[in-house]
């Protein structure tokens, strides 16, 4: 595992299309019981090399009822984005994840992470990826019936302040969603 996430963190496959010099920003173990599959790190992870290391990590994380030491613990969690470097700004927010990331690295990746219990799908670039046919008409629609989708895959929305709208519009997210994941994750960290 040591020698594939030096590999990953030395990638420059998608160097030419990137706003900064590529630094991936991945953490995993061979003992990871969850792992979190986002989007791509914003600036700011970028600049840190810190996964979640921003508003919407606090958010993630106190959706999953964690602290930042349970989140970090690589026994616990592996944080796998979709791209693994800043893609830059858009239009509307940042670029999607660089296309290259995911088929070049997560098989080998979850192939290497035999203690898996769950893997939590975040946003739609994840769900479209792992979910394809299986994913509901909308990201909203494959949130709300998460229950299809476990034991093996968890799809949530991204915990981004952009999506606050999101949430109040769908109050039966921060009611009966979040406190089942909270269950979920609180089960899975407390097998042996």
């Amino acid at each position: 595992m040591d020698k594939l996430l030096n590999e990953i963190r030395s990638c420059v496959v998608c160097a030419n299309y990137l706003p900064n010099p590529p630094k991936p920003v991945v953490r995993a173990s061979l003992t990871s019981k969850i792992v979190i599959i986002g989007q791509a790190p914003g600036q700011k992870v970028q600049n840190s090399g810190i996964p979640w290391d921003d508003q919407s990590g606090n958010e993630l994380r106190r959706w999953l009822g964690v602290n930042k030491e349970q989140f970090y613990n690589e026994r616990l969690f592996a944080l796998i984005p979709m791209g693994f470097c800043y893609p830059g700004k858009g239009k509307s927010g940042d670029l999607p994840p660089r296309p290259e990331c995911a088929p070049l690295w997560h098989l080998q990746l979850l192939s290497n992470m035999p203690e898996v219990k769950l893997i939590i799908l975040i946003g739609q670039y994840a769900q479209n990826y792992y979910l394809k046919d299986l994913k509901k008409a909308t990201l909203t629609e494959t949130v709300k019936n998460f229950n299809d989708y476990l034991p093996t895959y968890l799809p949530l929305v991204h915990p981004s302040p952009r999506n606050k709208i999101w949430q109040k519009r769908n109050p039966w997210f921060e009611l009966t969603t979040v406190p089942l994941l909270q269950q979920i994750i609180n089960e899975i960290i407390a097998m042996p």
